[in-house]
């Protein structure tokens, strides 16, 4: 009896498993199921890493600091717990850190079971998600110190000032449906019509390597050559005739990825 019920136990484990495989790879064909398993199996029954100290601290102390603060914004509560941990005595703080070191050891013993039941391409599956997290982190990383040093934005196209100027005003019950419907707008605009907001481009293009200049300059006062575009030489003036049809090739490419990306959201 105590055997049937095994069985039947594994059973069921085995069609909820394939209920929630179908579930996420649609019905799709074999290549996807496995693709799917692989990362339903890399992101969902992987040890979660312990959290820090710090974490410990905010996390068993964010329901009080809430209490005592009703009216304060989530950041000003979190800003108030970060500033009682950096006065927390170092006595105090240990008993968090002690706490993170047991659940560590505790993460590395089911680390090290998780990843000796998978099979290579789920290995491949794991490995592949973490380069691409790491990835991800550092791409923040550097995208966050350039806005702290106050790098330039970057030019808007004539659709992105179009855009700006008449989102407000135009259509839809959504921003994605807006976006729709001031890029059907756009489409139908004729060449006149497009230039106002073509010449605004190029006058932000020039905002922008005026910009550019002064703030590289500033890097290389502070050592930050590495932040320096690369010195390409410079293409040949253009005529009238050319820089019309590149104006408007670089249009027809905005109008591309602002298609392609409407076509992901409403997906």
């Amino acid at each position: 009896m105590a055997a049937a019920l095994g069985w039947l136990g594994r059973a069921a484990a085995l069609v909820g498993g394939a209920q929630r495989l179908l579930r996420c790879c649609g019905g799709g064909s074999a290549a996807a199921a496995a693709a799917c398993l692989a990362r339903g199996i890399s992101s969902v029954e992987r040890p979660k890493r312990p959290m820090s100290a710090y974490f410990r601290f905010l996390k068993e102390h964010h329901a009080a600091f809430r209490q005592k603060n009703p009216e304060a914004s989530s950041m000003e509560v979190i800003k108030k717990i970060a500033d009682a941990w950096k006065a927390l005595p170092v006595s105090q703080k240990q008993a968090y850190e002690e706490a993170r070191k047991t659940d560590w050891q505790k993460y590395q013993e089911q680390m090290a079971s998780y990843k000796a039941q998978l099979t290579p391409a789920q290995a491949a599956a794991l490995k592949e998600e973490r380069r691409k997290r790491l990835a991800k982190r550092r791409s923040f990383k550097a995208k966050r110190e350039l806005t702290v040093l106050g790098k330039p934005k970057r030019p808007r196209s004539g659709f992105n000032i179009f855009v700006s100027e008449n989102f407000k005003e135009s259509e839809g019950v959504s921003p994605v449906a807006k976006l729709k419907q001031l890029f059907d707008a756009w489409q139908k605009l004729s060449s006149t019509q497009k230039q106002p907001y073509l010449q605004l481009a190029e006058d932000d293009k020039v905002r922008y390597e005026n910009e550019m200049r002064s703030w590289e300059a500033k890097m290389v006062e502070l050592g930050r050559e590495d932040l320096i575009r690369s010195k390409k030489p410079r293409p040949k003036k253009k005529t009238a005739e050319t820089e019309e049809k590149t104006a408007t090739a670089k249009a027809s490419s905005h109008e591309n990825k602002a298609k392609l990306q409407l076509k992901r959201s409403e997906e």
